[in-house]
């Protein structure tokens, strides 16, 4: 019988994470008493909410509470604290690399403007990454709420910071609303900029949501992607092309994508040799991060130590990490499965 070993001492890459998200419970509280915010119940609970995104009305509470959340974010040392204690956080996970989504647009108008939010990041990521040894990069998302022309600004603005940090361009939001194509020239002024296209599909929509990505947008990389099992020979495009997507079954079940996280098609997608990078999506509005993904799927759909590795593996070789950062993820992640 397998022997289980400690899922957060698995290295590992963490590709999905959005910045409000991240935020530590207490830390929201702390920062909502601070500044003033009244906080709904739901988010002052100390419990995580109880969500279902697949009606309209249910993905506008959630979006409600996120935005409550991400009020609270008011100054600079609010955006350093969150980034510092997400990397903690990731390091206690296991996590030895890092891409964390985040729209600065949301965070602009108390920062001083677009551009110096984004640079406000970015510092913040640096300074983390050095205190906690966890590398840490950025990727831009778009909002596809609203105009495909800011949505060109942002993959400009991306593009100008890919020497300082910023590896990848994202669109987040409801996947059911617009169409992915109204993006397209947004995705390609990111990919020609030499940064990765990873929008988010195949959640919330179906499996022609996955294919809309990559068609219309470039994706060398999908959010989500967990609904592309529906459909075979997308599953067998995205093995062949090895396209990542990052998969997050506790955020699945918490938003009623699956009733339940043996639904999740876990098996059917790492069978089908489609390459999956676990993530945590919100923990602040889903209560589980990283590690806790692994631990589910170990502990509902019954993978192995083997198996686990084999997903940290994947998670590494989808990220945007240097060569050399993963080779030695890759070796120590052997040397976990070998301990």
């Amino acid at each position: 019988m397998d022997r289980l070993r400690d899922v957060r001492s698995l290295p590992k890459a963490h590709l999905h994470l959005h910045f409000t998200g991240s935020m530590r419970p207490a830390t929201l509280l702390e920062l909502a008493d601070r500044h003033g915010v009244r906080l709904p119940e739901a988010l002052s609970s100390g419990e995580p909410p109880q969500l279902r995104a697949t009606d309209e009305r249910g993905w506008f509470r959630f979006q409600r509470l996120y935005d409550t959340a991400r009020s609270v974010l008011r100054d600079e040392s609010d955006i350093r604290r969150l980034v510092l204690e997400t990397a903690e956080d990731e390091r206690r996970d296991g996590s030895r690399w890092l891409e964390i989504q985040v729209d600065p647009t949301s965070y602009a108008p108390r920062l001083g403007g677009l551009t110096p939010a984004l640079e406000l990041i970015l510092d913040a990521v640096e300074h983390a990454a050095d205190s906690t040894g966890v590398g840490i990069r950025v990727l831009v998302a778009a909002n596809r709420m609203k105009s495909p022309m800011d949505a060109r600004t942002l993959a400009r603005l991306a593009v100008r910071y890919a020497d300082r940090g910023v590896v990848g361009f994202g669109l987040s939001n409801d996947e059911r609303r617009g169409m992915a194509r109204d993006f397209d020239r947004a995705f390609k002024i990111a990919r020609d900029g030499g940064l990765l296209a990873a929008p988010h599909g195949g959640e919330l929509a179906g499996p022609e949501s996955v294919r809309d990505c990559l068609d219309d947008l470039g994706a060398g990389r999908i959010g989500h992607g967990v609904r592309a099992a529906e459909d075979p020979r997308l599953m067998q495009r995205l093995a062949d092309r090895q396209i990542t997507c990052e998969v997050c079954p506790s955020s699945n079940v918490s938003l009623g994508v699956y009733e339940q996280a043996a639904l999740v098609p876990m098996r059917t997608l790492f069978d089908a040799g489609v390459p999956m990078a676990l993530g945590a999506d919100d923990p602040l509005l889903f209560g589980s991060r990283l590690a806790d993904q692994y631990r589910l799927v170990r502990e509902v759909h019954g993978f192995s130590d083997a198996e686990l590795a084999e997903l940290a593996r994947q998670s590494v070789r989808g990220s945007r990490a240097p060569e050399t950062v993963r080779k030695e993820l890759l070796a120590d992640i052997d040397a976990w499965l070998a301990g």
